[in-house]
């Protein structure tokens, strides 16, 4: 039967940090909040409100500011970003042995497609502003078996959707964490992943 692998994307398939960080700098002063475009770039994963919320912007002035971020994200994140070692292989992997991918995540979904355009990777099915337990629905919208992430959000998402959670350590969140929160298996990088899943009990079985 064929099968489905979900993924992340910030710091899962892609390395986005540097545009991040200075697209929320550039929200700060442009709003006169201080805003601090590194920290937010070494944790990426939870949604811009959220982020918001805990640097002190007033909950009433959040709406504005996520819709300035997104209006910034394309010409500054976009082409500073780079694809992580082994995803396009992990992407690839999926369909060579007869599966779909899908991508679930807590960007945008139009500037998460922007990425996919610029890097010139297909996938069957893209979810945005989905968080934690919330990407279960997609998840199990499509009946995935696996989804790969890097944070420890991503691996509550698998474990909610009954998938099996599959971790990589290029993100925020250690091997301990993710393994904490639910991991099956943690890997340094995705280049370790096709190898992985070519014998994992997804295909095989």
């Amino acid at each position: 039967m064929p099968f489905t692998v979900g993924f992340d994307l910030d710091m899962t398939l892609i390395d986005p940090r540097p545009g991040m960080a200075a697209v929320m700098n550039e929200v700060g002063a442009r709003s006169g909040y201080a805003l601090d475009g590194e920290l937010f770039a070494s944790n990426l994963g939870p949604p811009l409100d959220m982020t918001y919320r805990e640097m002190g912007v007033p909950e009433a002035e959040i709406p504005d500011l996520v819709a300035l971020f997104r209006s910034l994200y394309p010409e500054v994140v976009i082409p500073a970003t780079v694809a992580l070692p082994g995803a396009f292989e992990a992407l690839r992997s999926v369909r060579e042995l007869g599966g779909s991918t899908m991508i679930v995540t807590g960007k945008y979904r139009k500037n998460a497609a922007l990425h996919l355009e610029a890097l010139g990777w297909e996938v069957d099915h893209l979810y945005g502003e989905l968080w934690s337990t919330g990407k279960a629905e997609s998840l199990k919208l499509h009946g995935a078996a696996v989804y790969v992430g890097d944070h420890i959000g991503d691996m509550r998402g698998a474990a909610a959707a009954s998938a099996l959670g599959v971790g990589v350590v290029t993100g925020p969140c250690s091997r301990a964490e993710l393994l904490e929160a639910g991991a099956a298996v943690v890997f340094d990088d995705l280049r370790e992943f096709p190898e992985w899943l070519r014998t994992s009990s997804v295909v095989t079985s």
